[in-house]
């Protein structure tokens, strides 16, 4: 008898708790369903051709689209590659493969800090070591984006190196082959997908960044003209055009957030997609 009470109390408990993390799942999920929904209900009529293929136009002019606002965002975000996937890639291979070295612990412990500071710091950072000097640019705001893409692209890559048998390592060793050789062409060549993850993961999070681009670079909805000058952005766009009292603009912004929303989840589904297919090579 009193087995089945204590029996029935445990069940009761277990039911409980799968009614909470059912609710708890739900809470979440519909903040998430609702900005889906509401993006795409309000961002899909304003696109068509015109919106790929014009710029942005006028305070009040009817038309027009985000042309220069997309050539300015991927310029940004190839400049800020260009700095953080090499810089990230070879403090991920420092950390994991000279991590008996005492600075190492340092430096992790650094990298894990920065990887928590918020965006607009990094923006204020930018705007005094680069923008006072040459004013609003490309090269501030990319810099700044790139601050944000390291840490991201250095923690990843020190784990896909991690996950590298120490037996790969041990043989070409054996063979006399040099460490920095065996850490390029080997190790590196093992882990590959796994950096690529983190590539794209950290593109997914600067393409969405307005703070640090408000600060070193400003609106501004003109084409590339130099990398000492601005160019129009698209998550700065959406920021500007949000608030605006131009019906236009603010089509232009639900559109853009549209574009910027379907750009994210594909940069977080494809390497869902390639660690899942790495997960079953291995297996």
């Amino acid at each position: 008898m009193q087995l089945n009470k204590v029996l029935k109390k445990k069940i009761l408990i277990d039911k409980a708790f799968t009614i909470i993390l059912i609710c708890a799942m739900i809470i979440y999920l519909v903040p998430i369903i609702s900005i889906i929904y509401e993006t795409v209900s309000r961002g899909l009529p304003a696109l068509n051709l015109d919106f790929f293929t014009k710029p942005i136009p006028t305070a009040g002019e009817e038309g027009g689209g985000i042309a220069n606002a997309i050539q300015g965002t991927v310029i940004s975000i190839a400049l800020a590659s260009l700095i953080g996937i090499p810089v990230g890639i070879l403090s991920g291979i420092f950390l994991s493969e000279y991590r008996e070295l005492k600075i190492t612990s340092f430096i992790r412990f650094i990298n894990e800090v920065f990887h928590g500071i918020p965006s607009i710091i990094i923006g204020i950072f930018s705007f005094v070591l680069i923008s006072r000097r040459i004013g609003f640019s490309v090269l501030a705001a990319s810099f700044s984006l790139a601050l944000i893409m390291i840490p991201i692209v250095t923690i990843v890559t020190q784990e896909s190196l991690k996950m590298v048998p120490a037996t790969i390592r041990e043989a070409a060793f054996s063979l006399g082959i040099p460490k920095w050789k065996t850490t390029i062409f080997i190790v590196l060549r093992g882990a590959w997908q796994g950096i690529v993850t983190g590539i794209l993961l950290s593109i997914g999070r600067i393409i969405g960044e307005s703070a640090p681009i408000l600060v070193t670079m400003g609106f501004y909805r003109w084409w590339f003209s130099g990398l000492d000058r601005p160019v129009s952005n698209m998550a700065l766009n959406i920021f500007v055009f949000a608030m605006s009292p131009f019906q236009n603009w603010v089509r232009l912004a639900w559109g853009t957030a549209l574009v910027l929303l379907v750009l994210v989840l594909l940069l977080n589904i494809i390497p869902r997609l390639m660690m899942l297919r790495r997960e079953v090579r291995y297996e």
